[in-house]
C-alpha cells in the first residue's frame, strides 16, 4: 500500500520526516501542501495527477472547542464542514445549504458534511470527532458560539475539509489526525502547547503508518 502523508507545514510533521529519513520506506510519500483550504486543494490535486496513492493521511495541529480535552491530545476526524462558507442573519448562522445555494446531499456532501467512510477509520484507536475548517481562525467568542451551536465541532483547522473534499471526489481512502495545540479564542501563545502537540501528533502518525501499511 502506498501512503501519501500531507501536512500544511513541515514543522508539524518534522519528527516524522526525520524518522523516515533514517528508516526509509519506499511506499511513503510526503507532501507539504501549504496553509489553508485553497493551497491544500491545489497541492493535493497536483500530486494526485502525478501519483494516486492507496491512502492519504493528513496530520496537523488544530484549535479545540472542547476544553475537557487536554492540550496535546490527538484525535481522528470523522466529519468536516467549511464553517465560514456561511452568513450570519438575525444572530443565526446559515450555511450555503440553509440558503439553498447547494443541496445538502449533493455529492460529496452528506447532510452538509464531508464524511469519511473509509474502512481504515475503524482500525485507528483514536477518539473520532467532528471538525470544521475555516479561512479565518476563530478568535471572537460570539463566532465560536455560533459554530459550536451549529456544528458541535471539537477541532478547527484551515485544511481538513480540503482533504475530505478531494479524497471523496477522487475515491481515495483517507485519514485526518489532529493534535490539540490550543483552545479556540485563546490568543496568548504562552498558553498554547505547540511542542508537545507536535510530538504527540508524530508519535501517532508513525504508529498509524507502521501498523496500517
Amino acid at each position: 500500500m502506498n501512503c501519501l502523508v500531507i501536512a500544511a507545514t513541515a514543522k508539524e510533521i518534522s519528527p516524522f520526516i526525520d524518522f523516515y529519513k533514517s528508516n526509509p520506506k519506499k511506499n511513503i510519500d510526503i507532501l507539504i501542501t501549504g496553509i489553508g483550504l485553497t493551497a491544500t486543494t491545489y497541492s493535493l490535486l497536483k500530486q494526485l495527477q502525478i501519483k494516486k496513492p492507496d491512502l492519504v493521511l493528513q496530520a496537523g495541529v488544530g484549535g479545540c472547542f472542547d476544553k475537557t480535552l487536554p492540550l496535546g491530545k490527538v484525535v481522528l476526524v470523522k466529519k468536516e464542514a467549511i464553517a465560514d462558507q456561511s452568513v450570519v442573519e438575525l444572530k443565526s448562522l446559515k450555511t450555503i445549504f440553509d440558503l439553498q445555494l447547494l443541496p445538502q446531499n449533493q455529492f460529496p456532501f452528506q447532510k452538509g458534511w464531508l464524511v469519511n467512510k473509509s474502512k481504515i477509520l475503524d482500525n485507528v484507536r483514536l477518539k473520532k470527532v467532528n471538525a470544521i475548517s475555516v479561512n479565518e481562525i476563530t478568535t471572537q467568542q460570539s463566532k465560536a458560539k455560533l459554530y459550536t451551536e451549529y456544528f458541535h465541532p471539537v477541532i478547527e483547522s484551515m485544511e481538513g475539509a480540503a482533504l475530505h473534499y478531494v479524497s471523496i471526489m477522487e475515491n481515495i481512502p483517507f485519514l485526518q489526525i489532529r493534535a490539540v495545540s490550543n483552545y479556540i479564542g485563546e490568543r496568548n501563545k504562552k498558553k498554547w502547547n505547540m511542542n508537545e502537540s507536535i510530538l504527540s501528533l508524530n508519535k501517532e502518525l508513525i504508529k498509524i503508518v507502521d501498523t496500517q501499511l
